[in-house]
């Protein structure tokens, strides 16, 4: 006897219940591949029985654009499910957060906005860690990197998605585990000089990294990342920003952006929002 879906113990997974622990497999570790052998162990059915079922599910995957299986032949290959949000949805989600960023009781002086609300919407931040996958997933990351502290919340959103750990940049080098390596950049935004300071324990050499934050006005922040992590000799394989604003020099090339503040007017209390530039990167481009 064995206990399958549920907890439920039976003799036979019928076919319905084998979709449904099948599909939640899946789900549950994207990227990761799974044997076909492993399926049939697991529901003692034929590998021709577990093909059928994965058709269905790819099926499905495809109607809804939440994703698509990719299987690999011979000895050691199998299933892998691949996170996918389509355009149309992912249009829908951002649309509605250009919506909230443009309610004028945002503005703060010097024409930042308030979004601690917004990165503490675990909707949200779940949507947005599906858009990231989406974007980044096969840029083989091995790790998300972010600057205290409001990026954090987007950082993990991302990783949740991606299946990989977070590293965290820190002002205060205070609050370290060990020795620390140190940078000093400019803002962007102020032009005042700041350190920025990550442990050495805390990312291996040449890793390969998203870096991940919640707001670029020049890029500051941004630039002092990456040159913080040449020091690691690692891969800046993407930028990507919830929000970015129009600014006519970044002091980064290469960025991915969500959504854009076109113009924050403080006297007349308003704010344009536009979708940003990833629907001009490869992963939405038509």
């Amino acid at each position: 006897m064995m206990f399958g879906f549920w907890g439920i113990a039976m003799e036979k997974w019928k076919r319905s219940a084998r979709l449904v622990d099948m599909t939640q497999q899946l789900l549950n570790e994207p990227y990761r591949l799974i044997p076909l052998t492993s399926f049939a162990k697991r529901y003692h059915a034929a590998k021709s029985s577990i093909s059928e079922d994965l058709t269905i599910i790819q099926d499905v995957l495809h109607a809804e654009e939440s994703g698509q299986l990719e299987t690999m032949a011979g000895a050691s290959g199998g299933v892998r499910y691949m996170p996918h949000i389509g355009p149309r949805e992912t249009k829908q989600i951002l649309a509605n957060l250009c919506e909230r960023l443009t309610n004028a009781e945002r503005i703060l002086p010097g024409g930042f906005l308030f979004m601690s609300d917004l990165l503490g919407d675990p909707i949200l931040l779940h949507h947005l860690g599906r858009i990231w996958a989406r974007i980044f997933g096969r840029s083989k990351i091995d790790a998300i990197v972010t600057v205290e502290t409001k990026g954090i919340p987007l950082a993990y959103a991302a990783a949740f998605h991606l299946r990989k750990p977070v590293v965290i940049v820190r002002y205060d080098t205070t609050v370290t585990e060990g020795s620390v390596v140190t940078v000093n950049t400019v803002s962007g935004s102020s032009g005042r000089m700041k350190q920025l300071s990550l442990a050495r324990r805390s990312l291996e050499k040449g890793s390969r990294v998203l870096v991940v934050d919640d707001y670029m006005k020049a890029g500051g922040t941004a630039r002092g990342i990456i040159e913080l992590l040449r020091e690691f000799e690692a891969e800046v394989v993407g930028v990507g920003v919830m929000v970015d604003s129009v600014v006519p020099e970044k002091l980064v090339d290469q960025y991915v952006s969500l959504t854009t503040v076109t113009e924050v007017d403080e006297k007349e209390k308003r704010i344009n929002v536009d979708f940003g530039n990833l629907f001009d990167q490869g992963a939405y481009k038509q």
